[in-house]
């Protein structure tokens, strides 16, 4: 069997050498039915973005001079509770706190942890309110640039197998896994993952990907730390740090779904071809990941079986506006329901805030807002239903993107495997 190091690797890296695919380069090929051979493909960058319910971010935050209050007791940003400790930075005047990306606003029930996230990574300024130990208070803005560190941990991240979901009842039903409360018998799927791009799904054994690999999240260089806290033999995920002050806003961010805010996360993992075996599990597509479909009111009971292949297959990554078909009324109720506030007064689109989920084209009457999202062929009772998809909880787009901006690092001498 044909192998090679990951010395051996990172040296034809350096020497310019090396074959680097990003994973739709890699798969394009296979469609094409074109020869990959080992010697063709050194390094192969994946990528996945979705929601990440397990992501917190740690923080080192100057509040007052030395001396002016004893330890905190609680303490918001934008209304979002954090968590002081564990060092008790005594009389120092700074707190270490942690935030949780799912935690929620007191102020605003749509604004949560991601939110938060984004709008320190992006300038934005914070509001924040700290109570000491001996009830004092303490108002400040503060801004990213007054963090004094910051590391964002994923408990669990990139999940290789998701689950798409559905109503078979007909009632009403709040549930982090649709945007909206998830309602009207089968009139609806909605489901997470990127499919053949994740990078679980090309390295199922985890041949490569394990504890010390290198990566990038939210942009910013990473390491892997191990399994996530609820990983298993049939659905791996993994846990995941590195540094947020390098993070970029575009690849991290809020989520608003029919049970609250949630935060979604954009990863990229590089898989050196160190075997035919590794290469082997690099040939797999979307039509051969199979997608459990389970009942909204039990969501570890599958009840039938899709393939990525049939959510993802010819779909727009993202929507179109109208304006012609723009409804004020219409739009009002599509901004506010927008998992992450992407749309504007006038109808038109913020395409960096845009998560291509496909809400605003399922809420659309008018026709205002398109976009193909795909029907999949369910059979249910031995019936077969034609259900359409109404919202996607993983966005390629920024999977893609992610993963061509680390061969690009990779290339360019920036990131060694």
């Amino acid at each position: 069997m044909s192998q090679r190091t990951v010395e051996e690797v990172n040296e034809k890296i350096r020497s310019g050498k090396a074959n680097v695919f990003t994973i739709t380069q890699l798969k394009d090929a296979i469609r094409n039915e074109e020869e990959i051979s080992f010697d063709d493909v050194d390094v192969v960058t994946t990528g996945t973005c979705g929601i990440m319910s397990g992501t917190a971010a740690i923080l080192h935050i100057p509040v007052t001079k030395p001396g002016e209050f004893k330890k905190a007791k609680s303490i918001f940003l934008n209304g979002v509770p954090a968590f002081p400790g564990p060092c008790p930075n005594e009389y120092l005047g700074s707190v270490d706190i942690i935030v949780y990306g799912t935690q929620h606003s007191l102020n605003n029930p749509d604004y949560g942890g991601g939110f938060l996230f984004k709008d320190f990574l992006s300038g934005e300024k914070i509001e924040l309110d700290l109570e000491s130990i001996d009830g004092e208070r303490f108002k400040k803005t503060i801004t990213i640039d007054e963090i004094g560190g910051g590391q964002l941990i994923g408990t669990r991240m990139a999940f290789k197998n998701y689950t798409a979901f559905i109503n078979p009842k007909g009632d009403k039903v709040n549930s982090i896994f649709n945007s909206i409360p998830m309602e009207g018998k089968l009139k609806g799927l909605s489901f997470s993952g990127c499919g053949e791009y994740n990078p679980l799904q090309n390295d199922p054994k985890q041949n490569v990907i394990n504890e010390g690999t290198k990566i990038l999240l939210n942009g910013s260089k990473g390491i892997i730390l191990g399994n996530g806290t609820r990983s298993s033999n049939d659905k791996p995920n993994l846990m995941l740090s590195a540094d947020f002050l390098d993070m970029d806003d575009e690849y991290i961010g809020g989520f608003k779904t029919g049970a609250g805010p949630e935060v979604y996360d954009t990863i990229a993992i590089p898989i050196p071809v160190l075997n035919e075996e590794i290469l082997e599990n690099l040939l797999i597509l979307d039509e051969d990941v199979k997608l459990p479909v389970a009942d909204i009111h039990g969501r570890h009971l599958p009840i039938t079986e899709i393939t990525y292949g049939d959510v993802w297959k010819d779909s727009d990554n993202r929507p179109k506006f109208h304006p012609d078909k723009f409804d004020e009324f219409e739009n009002e109720t599509i901004k506010n329901n927008c998992p992450t506030l992407a749309i504007n007064d006038n109808g038109t689109i913020n395409f960096d805030s845009c998560f291509g989920c496909g809400l605003c084209a399922t809420l659309s009457t008018t026709g205002a807002y398109t976009q193909k999202l795909n029907n999949v062929q369910l059979e249910i009772n031995n019936e077969k239903k034609d259900v359409p998809i109404v919202c996607r909880q993983s966005d390629r787009q920024r999977a893609l993107k992610i993963a061509t901006k680390l061969k690009k690092l990779i290339l360019d001498g920036k990131f060694e495997l």
